[in-house]
């Protein structure tokens, strides 16, 4: 167990990195939760989150802008999501740049969305970093300061194995009936 926690706080910044790129939620709360139990430093976990969502971000905002025939084929399957994503755009301005960092299904397409239109770069480049910060402060200093309860829910979950596949499917299951409604084509 020692040598796992000791691996963890010695690569746990490169994990922290690069599963923060794409979202990274998962990834912050377990370096908060090691960061309460003294076995990373927090405020380096919140940084290289930050830096790493922004960066995330900024390039998928690149790649829509500058491969949209690329990346629209990609996306084929998801042109509703996309043109919910620039809906939300519309209607709540920037502010949705930093809010959707903590909406799942949100934090891919709104970047992506963001970046087929015209708006600026550096416009989205400030909303971005605003986000990411608001994101790593609040999601890492969560998860440290419920480190304990966090720990304990893990330990009631380690008991009953069952309950955590019915709990993802739950909010799983939430997030994509939310996505279907609202992207569903009215008649």
């Amino acid at each position: 167990m020692d040598d796992m926690l000791n691996n963890l706080s010695t690569y746990g910044y490169i994990v922290v990195f690069l599963y923060s790129l794409g979202g990274g939620m998962v990834a912050l709360i377990g370096a908060g939760v090691l960061s309460f139990m003294g076995k990373m430093d927090l405020s380096l976990s919140i940084t290289v989150a930050l830096i790493a969502n922004f960066i995330g971000d900024s390039l998928m905002f690149y790649m829509s802008r500058y491969h949209k025939r690329e990346m629209m084929e990609y996306f084929k399957q998801h042109r509703r999501k996309l043109a919910f994503s620039h809906l939300l755009l519309k209607r709540h301005g920037s502010w949705i740049i930093i809010v959707k960092k903590f909406i799942y299904g949100l934090k891919t397409l709104v970047p992506l969305a963001v970046g087929l239109t015209k708006y600026d770069f550096w416009k989205f480049s400030g909303y971005n970093a605003v986000g990411a910060a608001i994101w790593a402060v609040i999601v890492g200093g969560g998860s440290y300061l419920f480190g304990g309860a966090l720990i304990e829910g893990y330990k009631a979950l380690s008991d009953k194995p069952y309950l955590a596949p019915l709990m993802l499917l739950l909010i799983g299951g939430s997030v994509w009936i939310y996505l279907s409604s609202a992207t569903k084509k009215r008649s």
